[in-house]
């Protein structure tokens, strides 16, 4: 049942939003130097590997090693702050989830090489397809710790219902208009 909700819900959602998607790459190619898509490798369900695409929001550097993004960082362009805060740059991966190689809710992917971080415990986040949005997208994004999120990550797998799904993914449009972000 996940998987069908994803499939209809990504499909409908890439043909109503695709004037919206041809708009933010026309904007994202037109201000800054680069690709209009952000291309990275990350860990899906049962570890495997995937590349996620999402709208590109910062500057290209040729020799950043830095892949994460904090507040205030002055890599991101200024069309990307408002994609940002929209959660806009976020809309290509409707096509992770169309493929299968991601849920419209669950624990957000990691990044391979964060993956040596976590304790055996955490890894359980990784049994189910990871999400656009997910729970604690929905119940504070920002004010939370990564040690809460891996908490609500493993109380969302342990509670999962298909209701639960609706439920984050109706919430998380409220947050995104809200302009707090899911």
């Amino acid at each position: 049942m996940k998987r069908l909700f994803d499939f209809i819900t990504s499909f409908i959602g890439i043909f109503v939003f695709s004037p919206i998607l041809i708009i933010v790459y026309l904007l994202v190619k037109l201000s800054s130097v680069g690709p209009a898509f952000f291309v990275q490798k990350r860990i899906g369900k049962n570890g495997k590997i995937f590349q996620m695409i999402k709208f590109r929001s910062m500057t290209v550097i040729q020799n950043s090693n830095s892949t994460i993004s904090v507040k205030g960082d002055i890599r991101v362009t200024k069309i990307g702050v408002f994609l940002r805060k929209f959660k806009l740059d976020e809309l290509p991966e409707l096509w992770n989830v169309l493929k299968g190689d991601m849920s419209l809710v669950g624990p957000r992917p990691e990044l391979p090489w964060l993956l040596d971080k976590y304790e055996p415990w955490q890894r359980k986040r990784f049994s189910v397809p990871q999400g656009m949005t997910g729970w604690w997208q929905v119940l504070g994004r920002h004010s939370t710790t990564f040690e809460k999120r891996l908490k609500m990550d493993e109380y969302y797998i342990s509670n999962w219902s298909l209701w639960m799904d609706v439920y984050v993914f109706l919430k998380t449009i409220f947050v995104v208009i809200d302009g707090d972000g899911a």
